[in-house]
């Protein structure tokens, strides 16, 4: 699962490195309402949703270069508790 963060928006996604395919992806950029710290947390929770109706369960967390800290450890952490696994 890889995570992008712009100044405006947050983007997911889960890809398999192999095929080099992406299986799930979430973003913010239609959700209107919120701070940003929300959005990335619906940004966790969605692309957690949408794995696991892809029957994927278990993903390896790359960040980008972003600092594991803010929007990107809410995305981390809102998609733990939806069940994936780091």
């Amino acid at each position: 699962m890889t995570v992008f963060r712009s100044n405006k928006f947050i983007y997911a996604q889960v890809i398999n490195d192999l095929t080099g395919k992406t299986l799930a992806q979430a973003s913010d950029v239609k959700i209107t309402k919120g701070t940003k710290s929300y959005r990335a947390k619906e940004v966790g929770r969605m692309i957690a949703e949408v794995s696991l109706k892809e029957k994927i369960g278990k993903v390896v967390f790359d960040r980008n270069g972003f600092k594991y800290t803010g929007r990107i450890k809410l995305v981390a952490d809102e998609a733990r508790a939806g069940g994936l696994k780091f």
